[in-house]
């Protein structure tokens, strides 16, 4: 069965959201719709839409010149197995101590590794994208200095590979919070696949606006692998919520991003402990000041 993509750009989430809305209408009607923040400080947002026949050329430049969009760009993507696809390419990832693998690649854990079990159809945020293998090397260099996280929060948690890797190396317990339901149905189903039920408790919130993360305040260790403006905006929940003395592990930072991020937290007390880059991105370890 062919596949088809409907592409474009505009400024502005609300109008980007709107446009994603409208295109639930065209007839025949997307499959999926995706509004997607474009992650290079442009400010841009892409909305795209999948058809499995060919869409209403007619009714998308209707909406793109309705919304101020660019002109739709569409493509028919050839017919393959995408999932075997993604299984082919998506070999294992090694960021010091841990091992993130597809169910696939179970005859390859290296005996010694801490091993993450993500499904090839769940891949985002599994460690093949510079933010999260930043993420994971920042834990285990923590780790490897002698420090142990009694108390961990994984804010934006995607998959929850970061809460996972923290419950698998510490007794304690870890939260892992998204925004979105759907990302918190994928961690819980890759937190018991990873046998750690009632040792990473998932919820739905935005920043720490849940009561469980509310409660469990003060944290010593926290993750937020999102984006350089939500980072910026909880930068004071962020020390309102941590523990003198904890970290905080920041990513989804472009490198010319990363400045100004440093800056906004420093003005709530957290010092640089470590900074990594990883292609185009940037990787934060901040302690907050005792």
């Amino acid at each position: 069965m062919p596949t088809f993509t409907a592409l474009t750009t505009l400024t502005g989430k609300a109008s980007a959201d709107a446009l994603g809305e409208a295109m639930e209408t065209l007839n025949p009607e997307p499959t999926g719709v995706g509004v997607f923040e474009v992650e290079d400080g442009s400010g841009l947002w892409e909305v795209g839409g999948y058809f499995t026949e060919e869409p209403d050329l007619a009714g998308l430049a209707l909406l793109a010149s309705m919304h101020g969009a660019k002109d739709f760009v569409v493509s028919e993507l050839p017919d393959q197995d995408w999932v075997a696809k993604v299984r082919r390419e998506l070999a294992p990832v090694e960021a010091g101590r841990f091992f993130v693998y597809g169910a696939h690649d179970a005859d390859k854990v290296p005996e010694n590794a801490i091993a993450l079990l993500i499904e090839a159809a769940m891949a985002f945020g599994t460690g093949h994208h510079g933010t999260t293998l930043g993420c994971l090397r920042a834990l285990d260099r923590l780790a490897g200095q002698g420090f142990e996280g009694r108390n961990v929060a994984d804010i934006g948690a995607g998959t929850a590979v970061l809460a996972m890797a923290a419950a698998k190396i510490w007794p304690h317990p870890v939260f892992a919070g998204d925004i979105d339901q759907v990302a918190v149905d994928v961690a819980q189903a890759n937190v018991a696949a990873n046998d750690l039920q009632g040792r990473v408790k998932c919820v739905e919130a935005a920043g720490f606006g849940h009561a469980a993360l509310s409660t469990a305040a003060p944290f010593d260790l926290v993750f937020a692998n999102i984006l350089k403006g939500p980072l910026i905006a909880l930068a004071p929940d962020m020390a309102a919520h941590m523990a003198p003395g904890g970290y905080a592990i920041l990513s989804g930072i472009l490198n010319p991003q990363a400045d100004e991020v440093v800056a906004t937290y420093a003005e709530q007390g957290f010092t640089v402990s470590n900074r990594e880059e990883i292609g185009d991105w940037t990787t934060l370890c901040l302690q907050l000041s005792v």
